[in-house]
């Protein structure tokens, strides 16, 4: 039988591990893939200005315009992925960062709030609590069937309260089976035990449903 601080050690290298993979497809999307995209764009615009014919200019405007968005797709994913600001600058920046690809991705506006003093935390507990954010979002634009969240962060002394309350169709709690929303709420409440902190849940059916993280700082 596991000792529960040996689980509790490997389940949080099992986290970190992911994280640092994550991390690094992030960095070469960024810098790898859409590095090289970029350079190719720069060499279709300057041929173009060489061109003539109508025909080739058209099809190389095409082109051009198809590497643009490609690359708006490729920063977008990599700031999904691993938000630079979430490293460089802390969870705040990281979570407006992310609000804006969220907002124009699902077309759900976040109401964000921040009360008091941000606190610097550990990597490990911005980045916990950056994935909990983030999948309560992710379930809010895929299952809450709303365009309006509001979220609040909470500085106080010793704690970090984050609230994030979306006003759609809510679900019954005790009747969730076991597939990849439900198995996304247990992980969210995982990494929050991880990090000494918790995670609880609340909906009903027809008014909503409250996220309330909670971390000790």
């Amino acid at each position: 039988m596991v000792h529960s601080d040996s689980k509790q050690l490997i389940q949080s290298y099992i986290i970190q591990s992911q994280e640092d993979e994550i991390k690094r497809i992030s960095l070469e999307l960024h810098e790898g893939v859409g590095q090289n995209l970029y350079s190719i764009l720069t060499g279709l615009q300057l041929v173009e200005t060489g061109l003539n014919q109508p025909h080739l200019i058209n099809y190389l405007r095409e082109m051009t315009q198809l590497i643009e968005k490609t690359i708006q797709e490729i920063r977008l994913l990599s700031v999904e992925l691993h938000p630079p600001a979430l490293t460089t600058l802390g969870l705040l920046p990281a979570i407006k960062s992310y609000i804006k690809l969220y907002t124009s991705t699902f077309g759900v506006l976040v109401d964000l709030e921040s009360i008091g003093e941000e606190k610097q935390l550990s990597e490990q507990n911005r980045v916990a609590v950056f994935r909990v954010c983030q999948e309560a979002l992710t379930n809010i634009a895929k299952h809450a069937d709303t365009s309006n969240v509001k979220m609040s962060l909470i500085w106080k002394e010793n704690e970090l309260k984050i609230m994030i309350v979306d006003f759609g169709g809510g679900f019954a709690a005790d009747g969730i089976e076991i597939n990849p929303f439900s198995l996304g709420i247990a992980a969210m409440k995982e990494r929050m035990l991880l990090t000494g902190g918790h995670c609880v849940i609340s909906s009903k059916i027809g008014e909503g449903t409250s996220v309330e993280i909670s971390l000790p700082l």
